[in-house]
């Protein structure tokens, strides 16, 4: 039997004429942040509620935590924990009291809930915020809040859609810094993001494009595998050096980050400095310079049809 958290075959949904999520295989491992990366509307959040048991397929299956999708979701709930894009919890109630309502939810005895949220409060740094009403608390500690909710039950498996995409980039550390803590303690995480640098920080992700998985593996490999040569180009006139390089065949992409141009040339050109030097027209002005793929270089790779 497999031992894997999640594994799926041809998994599909459609609404309506259109297919937000398109024969989609995964096998997730225990122990680790799996991420989805892609831009909204790509079908992380619809993949994500189809392993939550909370849509149906049109097409494929599921396993979960060694239960068949569809059907069977039920049994899942007590083992799962859900965190949504959006706040969920109620803003007219105070921090304890949204942690008592979800505590309830899950039918914890009177004494061992009282504890468990005392535990999760000192966890989460939210001892403070007890009393306050969680429509009143900055973005990061309502991230808190719901992450502490989230795993008030001890779920062996995390769903986070999009978690961070509202919060300061201190939250966002110290978020991850908590998951990287639930990992060691035995959950395993699923976390959808449109950010590189968090996609960076997942053991492994999935890069999702019109529903379809374009590739997936741990971030290094991705990076060391991309089919693609990189290019750094600083100097002068760098829009018109763009506008030149998208027009040149063997440029798979140019963007502009600060003053500098990121190129990715096709792998088999030989002198890939030489080509974006006579493309660009950079003359003897310009610095041009081979570099290093980063995520987003994999990231554009893939989602125009040049990765495999």
């Amino acid at each position: 039997m497999s031992d894997a958290v999640v594994e799926t075959h041809g998994l599909t949904r459609d609404f309506g004429d259109k297919r937000a999520v398109n024969n989609v295989d995964l096998r997730i491992d225990p122990g680790m942040i799996y991420g989805f990366l892609g831009p909204n509307g790509c079908g992380k959040t619809t993949l994500m509620r189809m392993l939550t048991g909370l849509l149906t397929p049109t097409e494929g299956t599921a396993r979960v935590l060694g239960t068949d999708l569809p059907g069977n979701a039920e049994g899942l709930k007590r083992q799962i924990g859900y965190m949504t894009q959006t706040f969920s919890h109620y803003r007219d109630l105070t921090v304890w009291e949204n942690l008592d309502f979800a505590a309830s939810v899950y039918g914890y005895p009177r004494k061992q809930k009282k504890s468990r949220i005392e535990e999760l409060l000192t966890r989460y740094e939210l001892e403070g915020q007890v009393n306050q009403l969680s429509g009143s608390m900055s973005g990061g500690q309502r991230q808190k809040m719901a992450l502490a909710a989230a795993v008030l039950h001890n779920p062996r498996l995390l769903f986070l859609d999009e978690p961070t995409s509202a919060v300061d980039p201190e939250s966002r550390r110290v978020f991850w810094e908590a998951l990287f803590d639930l990992v060691d303690d035995g959950t395993s995480i699923i976390v959808t993001t449109h950010f590189m640098d968090e996609a960076e920080r997942c053991h492994r992700i999935a890069i999702l494009e019109y529903g379809i998985k374009r590739l997936d593996g741990a971030p290094p490999d991705l990076m060391a595998g991309l089919k693609a040569q990189v290019v750094q180009v600083e100097g002068n006139n760098l829009r018109e050096a763009k506008r030149l390089l998208d027009a040149t065949p063997d440029i798979l992409s140019a963007a502009q980050i600060g003053a500098r141009l990121r190129v990715m040339v096709r792998p088999e050109i030989a002198d890939p400095e030489g080509l974006v030097r006579k493309a660009a027209n950079l003359g003897a002005s310009g610095m041009v310079t081979g570099t290093r793929a980063n995520l987003e270089d994999v990231f554009v790779s893939a989602t125009t049809g040049e990765a495999t």
